[in-house]
């Protein structure tokens, strides 16, 4: 790996990405020594500005950071570093450095499993489809999620994708309902897959 350190004064940035959920945990800097130190022991190290040395992240608490994979960017002067978290990553106790919880999130798929959750709970199934539903109960749903799964089949085997699209919409939608009925999201389901991989 081509690394200039020695434009950056010695030290480059190295951003801190959980290599599971996506989300940057932190930002440290490394030597040319910390970042050796860091492949040769699979634990990130970086040089503490404050401490004028090398630091490995947990020496002292225990929550290492347990590396996965280093890349550097086009300009060969900064890190993105992919580890697994042992524990929280800041020294407040938060999961980032930015307060934030290091939650899997599948983007827009993640905030329709929000709104889902919102409207179940707010409950007013005059006003909510998903609220009516859920006030219908497991079968209601699990028939819906039947419904269009049909749907996408008679879809399939004809030639506009507009309507197969339309229609693996509502199944995907539906199906988000029924995961939340039965107690549990997509990620539930993700894990599943993960352990199946060969």
């Amino acid at each position: 790996m081509e690394i200039d350190i020695k434009s950056a004064h010695g030290l480059i940035p190295a951003i801190i990405q959980d290599s599971e959920t996506k989300n940057v945990l932190m930002l440290g800097y490394m030597n040319e020594e910390s970042l050796q130190k860091t492949i040769e022991t699979q634990k990130v190290t970086f040089f503490s500005r404050s401490k004028q040395r090398l630091w490995t992240k947990g020496e002292e608490s225990g929550n290492f950071l347990n590396l996965v994979s280093i890349k550097n960017d086009c300009d060969s002067d900064t890190l993105l570093i992919q580890a697994k978290p042992v524990g929280p990553t800041c020294h407040t106790g938060a999961d980032t450095c930015w307060q934030e919880p290091n939650d899997v999130n599948y983007g827009f798929i993640s905030q329709l499993e929000n709104t889902i959750k919102t409207r179940r709970e707010n409950a007013d199934s005059e006003k909510s489809y998903v609220a009516s539903l859920f006030e219908k109960g497991i079968n209601k749903i699990a028939q819906k999620v039947g419904e269009e799964a049909v749907e996408v089949v008679i879809e399939a085997k004809d030639d506009n994708d507009d309507l197969f699209l339309s229609e693996s919409a509502d199944l995907l939608f539906h199906y988000l309902i029924l995961l939340q009925a039965k107690g549990y999201q997509l990620n539930d389901v993700v894990e599943v897959l993960k352990k199946r991989q060969k």
